[in-house]
């Protein structure tokens, strides 16, 4: 296995991160919850040390799964996890790139993974009523108080973390260091986000 440094960090992770979304999937398409430890072990013995999940993945088993995982050497891997997407029907709030829904998420997120930390947080994607310089606020809140050491963007437009990078820069506050954009093997550029 090999290593790179995640973003503009000096965060080394594995050349490989293992996704999760499929872990503890209770439609036809998931794996169950001794396959999904399988896959991880295997992943670990090969040096992988770069875990991705989201609170959404497997209505929320996924990182239970993951979280049960780390508990023999949680210090080892990078584990990020995303934030975003809705996760209670029904509730506005529990939706969005807000501040409400941002430490509500991280909060249920470290008590599925059973750690004090994650070493990144993705904001899942863009969503037009917050506005950036409120998200990036909250984040380097999040990042201050500890319980987030990197935050990360998945599916924005490049203009949009521009925008983002330079209102934390200019104030201070913790940039974006890395971007997770859809890639493919048929279609090998990223997707433009609508």
């Amino acid at each position: 296995m090999r290593y790179r440094l995640l973003g503009s960090s000096g965060l080394r992770v594995s050349e490989f991160a293992l996704g999760t979304m499929t872990f503890g999937e209770p439609r036809s398409w998931g794996i169950d919850e001794r396959t999904a430890r399988l896959i991880m072990d295997t992943f670990a013995e090969a040096g992988g040390t770069f875990l991705d999940t989201a609170n959404i993945y497997s209505d929320g088993n996924a990182e239970r799964i993951l979280g049960d995982f780390l508990r023999s050497d949680r210090d080892r891997f990078v584990v990020g996890t995303k934030y975003t997407l809705q996760t209670r029907p029904g509730d506005l709030n529990s939706a969005g790139s807000h501040r409400k829904n941002m430490v509500r998420s991280v909060e249920a997120s470290l008590r599925s993974l059973g750690t004090d930390y994650v070493d990144l947080l993705w904001v899942h994607t863009r969503e037009a009523w917050t506005p950036v310089v409120e998200v990036m606020r909250a984040l380097d809140d999040l990042v201050r108080s500890g319980k987030v050491l990197y935050i990360g963007v998945s599916d924005w437009p490049a203009w949009e973390v521009a925008e983002a990078n330079t209102t934390a820069e200019l104030r201070g506050w913790t940039p974006f260091v890395a971007l997770q954009s859809r890639y493919n093997i048929p279609r090998r550029r990223p997707r433009a986000a609508a």
